[in-house]
């Protein structure tokens, strides 16, 4: 699957885009100034329980807010 392809369907199952992801990460304080301050694994934990996100698509949200990945990216 595509990066593109994990975003849409991310955003066809939680109804939220990237940037809100962004947002709502700054709000549990798993980000400060834009930089991730927690690991990979405390994200795919709060994807799943929150928003049944799979390992792949939480790893997807992950890349975004690490800054490894951009909404742009194929």
């Amino acid at each position: 699957m595509s990066f593109q392809g994990y975003l849409k369907t991310i955003k066809e199952k939680t109804g939220k885009t990237a940037e809100d992801f962004r947002k709502l990460a700054a709000d549990k304080g798993y980000t400060r100034d834009g930089q991730l301050t927690v690991k990979a694994g405390d994200i795919v934990k709060w994807l799943k329980e929150d928003f049944e996100l799979g390992h792949g698509h939480s790893m997807a949200i992950y890349a975004l807010l690490k800054g490894k990945k951009t909404e742009n990216d194929h």
